[in-house]
């Protein structure tokens, strides 16, 4: 039960068409305009898609509260979120006559919906807890498989300047042997959308089973959730058992830079002259802004 209504959630475009029947005469004027064109509609104000559907503003946005939107603004995001599914092993949404402008607005109009979605999921608690657990390490250890493996070295580029030891690593062997190294003291940090990868499903019950705290960066109902210290629970539409992973990784670039963000803040001030004296090294390996000076 619990599925099909997460599924009639995301595809609003099926659940447009399947009402048009029991909507009033302006109302099927604005499902109209959306069902023709429905990536045009996630572009428009709602003034552009009341002259489009020649209807009035207050009908667009009792046409939207009627599909359980908070207002047009809520309505156009939910919207993007259920644009036709297409080729597999691509993009969700993508079909295979898509122009350059068609595909790269949809990449992007999807990107920016599951983005908002994973916003209003992540709990700000579980996010405290887990910069907790960053601050109090004594070694930071990155593990990344696949889509997740760009995520990992990303970490690793943001928390070498946090003058903890950190690494990375991708390849499922090295994982395990650091797992088995691993001890009290050591925070490993699993990143995987499924959470059903058997490697690292099982190098977090090694390193855990080791005395190392295991923090999980992944779908709180999966295998490797069971499995760690604690969880930052981490959703999204994506489905990547038949689609390339696009919205997923742009999501856990994200909940790292908040992670990156929560340990810098709770280091304090005095550690951001540390932080500007890493970022001023730099200054002597770039050209000037402008070449003139």
């Amino acid at each position: 039960m619990a599925v099909s209504a997460v599924r009639r959630e995301e595809n609003l475009l099926e659940e447009i068409q399947n009402r048009l029947e029991t909507l009033n005469k302006s109302e099927r004027k604005v499902a109209g305009a959306i069902l023709r064109d429905p990536s045009a509609a996630t572009r428009y104000s709602i003034a552009a898609l009341a002259r489009a559907a020649d209807v009035s503003e207050p009908t667009v946005n009792r046409f939207c509260r009627g599909f359980s939107a908070t207002g047009f603004p809520d309505f156009k995001i939910r919207l993007a979120q259920s644009i036709a599914t297409g080729t597999p092993y691509v993009g969700e949404n993508i079909k295979p006559d898509d122009s350059a402008s068609d595909y790269a607005d949809k990449i992007m109009l999807s990107t920016i919906a599951s983005l908002d979605k994973a916003r209003q999921a992540l709990d700000p608690d579980s996010i405290a807890t887990v910069v907790d657990y960053l601050i109090q390490a004594k070694q930071i250890i990155f593990f990344g498989m696949g889509g997740s493996a760009s995520v990992a070295m990303d970490a690793q580029h943001k928390f070498f300047r946090f003058n903890t030891p950190v690494s990375a690593y991708e390849d499922a062997l090295m994982q395990r042997m650091i797992a088995a190294g691993a001890g009290v003291g050591d925070t490993i940090v699993v990143i995987s959308y499924t959470g059903r990868t058997r490697e690292s499903v099982e190098s977090a019950e090694l390193a855990r089973s080791n005395g190392a705290t295991v923090i999980g960066i992944t779908n709180p109902d999966s295998p490797l959730a069971e499995v760690c210290t604690t969880v930052l629970g981490v959703t999204s539409p994506e489905d990547t058992e038949v689609y390339m992973p696009m919205s997923s990784r742009i999501i856990h670039l994200t909940v790292i830079d908040i992670l990156a963000t929560g340990v810098t803040l709770k280091r304090g001030p005095d550690f951001l002259n540390h932080l500007k004296k890493v970022k001023e090294s730099l200054k002597a390996t770039r050209f000037p802004l402008n070449p003139k000076t």
